[in-house]
């Protein structure tokens, strides 16, 4: 793959790719558009790096504000996850899979917050007009993809890499939760959940941290 290529599979801009792998903008433009050419074990240390990141879905900043964008329903004019998410995805008219918190939420897992304002989905290019939406990647396995009340949702495992994969800026409440209502459900077991190598640690972490949730 090409800069350019690495980048569109990412479904970053030239500026959000510059911002996730701390190059400079100015050297992204010369090297997309051929005024100067990166070095090779640059570009294979890249490409590693956004093949690990298309598995684990890392995002790199939150959305901001901006005016210029559409708003989406509010999550406090709903009663109910569930209603608000599908006003949502009738806002936005088009297919999307919703990811980490809203997943849960589709699931029964976590109820969510009153004044959520961030939505988590996978989904095209259109999402970027939208206030709010974090895009998590443009594609996702279907072997990840569950239907059900006519929404569509990365499942468990799924939900639990991605959170893992953002931890550093994703409030832990929502995964944590639903880990532990997945735990006590299961007779204070694990069992059956899936969690890559790399991330075996974090999730011990938070394994913990779901066994003793409802003790706070």
């Amino acid at each position: 793959m090409d800069i350019r290529e690495m980048r569109a599979e990412l479904g970053d801009t030239q500026s959000e790719f510059a911002d996730r792998y701390h190059i400079p903008f100015r050297t992204i433009q010369n090297w997309e558009t051929g005024v100067r050419k990166p070095p090779e074990y640059i570009m294979s240390l890249l490409e590693r790096q956004v093949k690990e990141d298309l598995v684990n879905r890392r995002t790199a900043v939150l959305p901001k504000y901006d005016p210029k964008k559409v708003d989406l329903p509010r999550r406090e004019n709903y009663i109910g996850s569930l209603s608000w998410l599908k006003a949502v995805r009738d806002c936005i008219g088009e297919d999307v899979v919703f990811a980490l918190d809203q997943a849960l939420m589709c699931q029964g897992l976590f109820g969510g917050r009153n004044n959520e304002y961030i939505v988590w989905v996978y989904g095209g290019e259109s999402l970027d007009r939208f206030n709010g939406v974090a895009v998590l990647g443009r594609k996702v396995s279907p072997f990840c993809v569950l239907e059900k009340n006519g929404l569509k949702f990365t499942d468990l495992d799924r939900t639990i890499s991605d959170a893992l994969a953002n931890e550093s800026i994703l409030d832990m409440q929502g995964i944590t939760e639903a880990v532990s209502h997945y735990y006590f459900s299961k007779g204070e077991s694990f069992e059956g959940l899936s969690v890559t190598p790399e991330y075996q640690d974090a999730f011990e972490r938070l394994a913990q941290d779901a066994k003793s949730y409802y003790d706070s």
